[in-house]
């Protein structure tokens, strides 16, 4: 049984490890079916220890309904950090992170289940687990809760916005300013859905950003570093689209290459999530990584001159 278990109640570890609902697993402590050590669950209200060793009947289990996001050992899952509470990963772009419309399997959320089972008891039933996400095209560095302490913990240090995230990006054209901040509220499209815009009736958002170099050749580009204030669905994408520098590669947002910008096509936006920082849910302690970027986007950059 997973340490994080530890002291929890029969019932709930059965459903955690086995994915089905609280009154399925219910069920199968009152039916005998489930095992403690050996011995026929006492009861499902039962408190287990670290150590203790669970099985459930096979035939139990036949037919069941599956409860939430299962887990697919096939998914790549790059493990940065982990310990009884968290896990930071590094995110390949195309990877989408949890399901959703269109996408139930192959998910991140999916691969993270396979490697930490007790996952699908923290957080929401069709994300366990997620806190935060990258999108599908974008790389980088995600932390995820393995324990309720430390959901709790990352949610509320993302709504007090103490968290420190960090991207690299790649855009069209020249900035201007050095260094600036977009503060601009974004939401949902009036126009397409599925897209965001910047809108008065949007939340409020806010993106620093530096300049770390501006190219002229074989087009006018520039590499920023950005850092999020807020954290709202395609905030960066949306905010440098806004001012008149999308990101390179961003089809949806108008960053896809054309003219003199063809020699860098990229098959998905130039953003990667470079650094993460939060206290860490045991202790409180200051906690920082780092993630160098993948090979696309560095052949990206080493193309380029001023």
């Amino acid at each position: 049984m997973p340490p994080a278990l530890a002291g929890e109640r029969l019932d709930r570890a059965v459903s955690v490890l086995w994915h089905c609902s609280r009154g399925e697993s219910a069920a199968l402590v009152a039916a005998g079916a489930v095992r403690v050590n050996g011995a026929v669950g006492r009861g499902r209200a039962v408190r287990l220890r670290e150590g203790d060793e669970l099985a459930v009947a096979h035939e139990a289990l036949a037919g069941r309904r599956a409860a939430g996001p299962q887990p697919e050992s096939g998914v790549a899952v790059a493990v940065v950090h982990e310990d009884e509470h968290v896990v930071v990963v590094d995110k390949p772009a195309g990877l989408v992170v949890h399901p959703g419309a269109g996408r139930a399997t192959g998910t991140l959320c999916s691969g993270l289940l396979a490697r930490y089972p007790e996952m699908a008891g923290v957080g929401e039933r069709s994300r366990p687990g997620i806190v935060h996400r990258l999108d599908a095209g974008t790389s980088g560095l995600l932390v995820a809760a393995r324990s309720p302490r430390a959901y709790e913990s990352l949610l509320g240090q993302l709504a007090e916005r103490s968290v420190r995230r960090c991207y690299e990006a790649v855009c069209w054209g020249a900035v201007g300013d050095d260094r600036g901040v977009i503060d601009a509220p974004v939401g949902r499209s009036g126009r397409r859905r599925t897209h965001m815009a910047v809108t008065e009736q949007g939340r409020a958002a806010r993106t620093f950003y530096e300049v770390r170099r501006r190219y002229l050749r074989p087009a006018s580009v520039s590499h920023l570093c950005c850092r999020l204030e807020t954290g709202r669905t395609h905030q960066i994408r949306v905010h440098l689209a806004a001012i008149g520098h999308p990101l390179v590669g961003d089809e949806a947002y108008g960053g896809g290459a054309d003219g003199a910008g063809a020699a860098l096509r990229l098959d998905r936006p130039a953003l990667h999530a470079a650094a993460l920082g939060f206290r860490h849910p045991r202790d409180g302690r200051a906690v920082e990584f780092e993630s160098a970027l993948p090979e696309d986007l560095s052949t990206l950059l080493a193309g380029l001159s001023q």
